[in-house]
Protein backbone atom coordinates (compact mmCIF):
# COMPACT_ATOMS: atom_id res chain seq x y z
CA UNK A 1 0.00 0.00 0.00
CA UNK A 2 1.57 3.02 -0.98
CA UNK A 3 0.10 6.46 0.20
CA UNK A 4 1.78 10.33 0.08
CA UNK A 5 2.34 11.88 3.71
CA UNK A 6 0.10 14.47 3.62
CA UNK A 7 -2.43 13.48 0.94
CA UNK A 8 -5.92 14.54 1.58
CA UNK A 9 -7.95 11.22 1.54
CA UNK A 10 -11.48 9.70 2.16
CA UNK A 11 -13.14 6.49 2.10
CA UNK A 12 -15.74 5.27 0.57
CA UNK A 13 -17.37 1.88 1.56
CA UNK A 14 -19.68 -0.36 -0.57
CA UNK A 15 -20.99 -1.88 2.57
CA UNK A 16 -22.73 -4.76 0.62
CA UNK A 17 -19.62 -5.51 -1.61
CA UNK A 18 -17.06 -5.38 1.84
CA UNK A 19 -19.45 -7.75 3.33
CA UNK A 20 -19.92 -10.39 0.81
CA UNK A 21 -16.05 -10.01 -0.64
CA UNK A 22 -14.75 -10.59 3.79
CA UNK A 23 -17.02 -13.51 3.75
CA UNK A 24 -15.88 -15.08 0.75
CA UNK A 25 -12.75 -14.76 2.20
CA UNK A 26 -13.39 -15.97 5.49
CA UNK A 27 -12.79 -13.26 7.92
CA UNK A 28 -14.92 -10.47 9.34
CA UNK A 29 -14.14 -6.96 9.20
CA UNK A 30 -13.16 -4.75 12.47
CA UNK A 31 -14.32 -1.52 11.34
CA UNK A 32 -12.93 0.43 14.46
CA UNK A 33 -8.76 -1.06 13.13
CA UNK A 34 -10.00 -0.33 9.71
CA UNK A 35 -10.51 3.19 10.64
CA UNK A 36 -7.19 3.39 12.71
CA UNK A 37 -4.96 1.95 9.73
CA UNK A 38 -6.20 4.71 7.27
CA UNK A 39 -5.79 7.54 9.65
CA UNK A 40 -1.93 6.56 9.71
CA UNK A 41 -2.02 6.80 5.61
CA UNK A 42 -2.21 10.49 5.74
CA UNK A 43 -5.17 13.13 6.26
CA UNK A 44 -8.38 11.09 6.69
CA UNK A 45 -11.02 13.66 5.82
CA UNK A 46 -13.87 11.35 5.51
CA UNK A 47 -14.82 7.71 5.81
CA UNK A 48 -17.92 7.25 4.47
CA UNK A 49 -20.18 3.92 4.48
CA UNK A 50 -23.32 2.96 1.73
CA UNK A 51 -25.89 0.38 2.66
CA UNK A 52 -29.48 0.03 2.11
CA UNK A 53 -31.72 -1.03 4.83
CA UNK A 54 -35.11 -2.84 4.81
CA UNK A 55 -37.57 -0.28 5.49
CA UNK A 56 -40.69 -2.90 6.75
CA UNK A 57 -39.76 -4.47 9.52
CA UNK A 58 -39.42 -2.66 13.11
CA UNK A 59 -35.97 -3.95 13.78
CA UNK A 60 -32.66 -4.79 11.10
CA UNK A 61 -30.32 -6.82 12.26
CA UNK A 62 -27.79 -4.44 10.37
CA UNK A 63 -29.23 -1.41 12.52
CA UNK A 64 -26.22 -1.78 15.76
CA UNK A 65 -23.49 -2.15 12.47
CA UNK A 66 -25.30 1.01 11.66
CA UNK A 67 -25.48 3.00 14.79
CA UNK A 68 -21.88 1.91 15.60
CA UNK A 69 -20.09 3.34 12.71
CA UNK A 70 -22.50 6.33 12.93
CA UNK A 71 -20.79 7.31 16.50
CA UNK A 72 -17.10 6.23 15.59
CA UNK A 73 -15.68 8.18 12.90
CA UNK A 74 -17.83 7.14 9.71
CA UNK A 75 -20.71 8.69 8.03
CA UNK A 76 -23.56 6.61 6.78
CA UNK A 77 -25.56 7.05 3.91
CA UNK A 78 -28.34 4.49 3.47
CA UNK A 79 -31.82 4.02 1.82
CA UNK A 80 -34.63 2.01 1.82
CA UNK A 81 -34.60 -1.48 -0.33
CA UNK A 82 -37.15 -1.64 -2.76
CA UNK A 83 -38.95 -4.99 -3.57
CA UNK A 84 -40.17 -6.43 -6.94
CA UNK A 85 -41.41 -9.46 -8.48
CA UNK A 86 -38.76 -10.75 -11.59
CA UNK A 87 -40.21 -11.75 -14.59
CA UNK A 88 -39.74 -15.44 -13.31
CA UNK A 89 -42.45 -14.48 -10.18
CA UNK A 90 -39.65 -14.70 -8.21
CA UNK A 91 -39.53 -12.16 -5.53
CA UNK A 92 -36.74 -9.70 -5.42
CA UNK A 93 -35.06 -7.08 -3.54
CA UNK A 94 -33.15 -4.59 -4.61
CA UNK A 95 -30.84 -1.93 -2.85
CA UNK A 96 -27.79 -0.46 -4.83
CA UNK A 97 -26.01 2.50 -3.18
CA UNK A 98 -23.80 3.40 -6.78
CA UNK A 99 -25.43 5.95 -7.58
CA UNK A 100 -25.10 8.25 -3.97
CA UNK A 101 -21.85 6.68 -3.75
CA UNK A 102 -20.62 7.94 -7.33
CA UNK A 103 -22.46 11.15 -6.26
CA UNK A 104 -20.32 12.08 -3.21
CA UNK A 105 -17.10 11.05 -4.89
CA UNK A 106 -17.82 13.51 -7.74
CA UNK A 107 -18.85 16.33 -4.99
CA UNK A 108 -16.11 15.88 -2.35
CA UNK A 109 -13.28 15.79 -5.78
CA UNK A 110 -12.41 19.27 -5.45
CA UNK A 111 -11.27 18.57 -1.32
CA UNK A 112 -9.60 15.26 -1.77
CA UNK A 113 -6.07 13.90 -3.51
CA UNK A 114 -6.96 10.39 -3.06
CA UNK A 115 -10.16 8.03 -3.00
CA UNK A 116 -10.00 5.28 -1.41
CA UNK A 117 -12.83 2.50 -2.78
CA UNK A 118 -13.99 -0.36 -0.83
CA UNK A 119 -16.07 -2.00 -3.99
CA UNK A 120 -14.96 -4.47 -6.65
CA UNK A 121 -17.99 -3.38 -8.89
CA UNK A 122 -17.28 -2.52 -12.42
CA UNK A 123 -19.85 -0.27 -12.50
CA UNK A 124 -17.25 2.20 -10.70
CA UNK A 125 -15.09 2.37 -13.65
CA UNK A 126 -16.19 5.13 -15.31
CA UNK A 127 -16.18 6.98 -11.67
CA UNK A 128 -13.02 6.51 -11.44
CA UNK A 129 -11.92 7.75 -14.71
CA UNK A 130 -13.35 10.93 -14.08
CA UNK A 131 -11.80 11.66 -10.72
CA UNK A 132 -8.62 10.61 -11.79
CA UNK A 133 -8.93 13.72 -14.99
CA UNK A 134 -9.72 15.72 -11.99
CA UNK A 135 -5.87 14.73 -10.79
CA UNK A 136 -7.01 12.76 -7.89
CA UNK A 137 -5.36 9.28 -7.20
CA UNK A 138 -7.33 6.61 -6.45
CA UNK A 139 -7.39 2.79 -4.72
CA UNK A 140 -9.76 0.24 -5.06
CA UNK A 141 -9.84 -2.26 -2.42
CA UNK A 142 -11.48 -5.88 -3.25
CA UNK A 143 -9.58 -8.74 -3.79
CA UNK A 144 -8.26 -11.49 -6.67
CA UNK A 145 -7.98 -14.71 -4.39
CA UNK A 146 -11.33 -16.14 -4.69
CA UNK A 147 -12.92 -17.92 -7.36
CA UNK A 148 -14.10 -15.95 -9.27
CA UNK A 149 -12.33 -12.81 -8.17
CA UNK A 150 -14.29 -10.11 -6.32
CA UNK A 151 -13.16 -7.39 -8.53
CA UNK A 152 -13.78 -6.35 -11.99
CA UNK A 153 -11.00 -6.96 -14.29
CA UNK A 154 -11.39 -3.07 -15.83
CA UNK A 155 -12.09 -1.71 -12.10
CA UNK A 156 -8.75 -3.17 -11.10
CA UNK A 157 -7.09 -1.76 -14.20
CA UNK A 158 -8.14 1.42 -14.28
CA UNK A 159 -7.25 2.42 -10.20
CA UNK A 160 -3.82 3.92 -9.80
CA UNK A 161 -3.48 1.04 -7.03
CA UNK A 162 -4.94 -2.03 -5.95
CA UNK A 163 -5.20 -3.41 -2.94
CA UNK A 164 -6.01 -7.14 -2.15
CA UNK A 165 -8.30 -7.33 1.22
CA UNK A 166 -6.45 -10.33 1.70
CA UNK A 167 -3.20 -8.82 2.43
CA UNK A 168 -4.94 -6.25 5.23
CA UNK A 169 -6.67 -9.35 6.81
CA UNK A 170 -3.96 -9.54 9.88
CA UNK A 171 -4.67 -5.38 9.81
CA UNK A 172 -8.69 -5.00 9.99
CA UNK A 173 -9.76 -8.48 10.01
CA UNK A 174 -11.62 -11.13 12.42
CA UNK A 175 -11.88 -15.08 12.13
CA UNK A 176 -15.53 -15.46 11.71
CA UNK A 177 -15.12 -17.96 14.54
CA UNK A 178 -13.89 -15.29 17.10
CA UNK A 179 -16.41 -14.39 19.93
CA UNK A 180 -16.20 -11.50 22.16
CA UNK A 181 -16.74 -11.99 25.60
CA UNK A 182 -19.92 -9.02 26.30
CA UNK A 183 -19.35 -5.83 26.27
CA UNK A 184 -21.25 -2.88 27.92
CA UNK A 185 -22.83 -1.00 25.35
CA UNK A 186 -20.34 2.08 25.30
CA UNK A 187 -17.85 -0.50 24.29
CA UNK A 188 -19.53 -2.17 21.60
CA UNK A 189 -17.47 -2.80 18.38
CA UNK A 190 -19.88 -4.55 15.80
CA UNK A 191 -18.64 -7.12 13.67
CA UNK A 192 -20.07 -7.63 10.42
CA UNK A 193 -21.10 -11.53 10.45
CA UNK A 194 -24.22 -10.82 12.34
CA UNK A 195 -25.57 -9.07 9.13
CA UNK A 196 -25.96 -11.22 6.23
CA UNK A 197 -28.95 -11.44 5.46
CA UNK A 198 -27.83 -8.11 3.70
CA UNK A 199 -25.09 -9.75 1.71
CA UNK A 200 -26.73 -9.71 -1.45
CA UNK A 201 -28.62 -6.51 -1.67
Amino acid sequence: MFFYPGERAALFIDGANLYATAKALGFDIDYKRLLTIFRTKGRLVRAIYYTALVDDSEYSPIRPLIDWLDYNGYSVVTKPTREFTDSLGRRKIKGNMDIELAVDVMEMSSSLDHVILFSGDGDFRSLVEAVQRKGLRVSVISTLATKPPMVSDDLRRQADQFIDLMELRSEIGRETNEREPAKRDDQYVPRDDDFEDFADI
